[in-house]
């Protein structure tokens, strides 16, 4: 909920105090306005989407502030098709990638949405540490172009919202 409501905050056009130090390590990376940066919570996991609660997992993550998900592979296709549809990136890593990240770790993916619209499979990303930056490279999963069209609208509702303004 904390990660949501630093969320709430910069779409009233403010940045939270505690966020101050994570843009002036971003600013040294790419040069971008931080209201322009959209904030939320990364899940991490080898191979999630699997028991009982794979169809309400998504929409509990969005709802408390969710924006991605990074993963070796996803446990099932709904399971990831969930999470497109609620506007969470289902992204993968190479399996030999170390993931040994902590809880309040950032990571920022500069220039994600031009990356979308053009089709790339994969984008370099930064993880923010309390020990510095460290590169990471995520792919987006053979993602087909109306699972990019429903992520660059925000989730499935928006996206038949436009589609139904054309």
């Amino acid at each position: 909920k904390a990660i949501r409501d630093l969320e709430d905050l910069r779409k009233k056009g403010e940045i939270a105090p505690e966020l101050k130090d994570v843009f002036d390590v971003i600013k040294t990376i790419d040069d971008v306005n931080p209201l322009d940066v959209e904030i939320g919570s990364v899940l991490y996991a080898n191979k999630p989407g699997d028991g009982s609660a794979r169809e309400q997992a998504a929409s509990c993550q969005r709802v408390l502030g969710g924006l991605a998900n990074i993963t070796q592979e996803y446990a099932t296709k709904r399971y990831r098709s969930n999470c497109i549809n609620w506007g969470i990136v289902p992204f993968t890593i190479a399996r030999e990638t170390p993931f040994d990240y902590v809880p309040g770790d950032m990571v920022f993916v500069p220039g994600i949405r031009k990356a979308m619209e053009e089709g790339k499979e994969e984008i370099d990303a930064q993880v923010i540490t309390k020990d510095g930056v460290k590169p990471i490279h995520l792919y987006f999963n053979n993602l087909g172009k109306t699972e990019r069209e429903v992520l660059l609208a925000g989730c499935l509702m928006n996206y038949y919202a436009k589609a139904n303004k054309k």
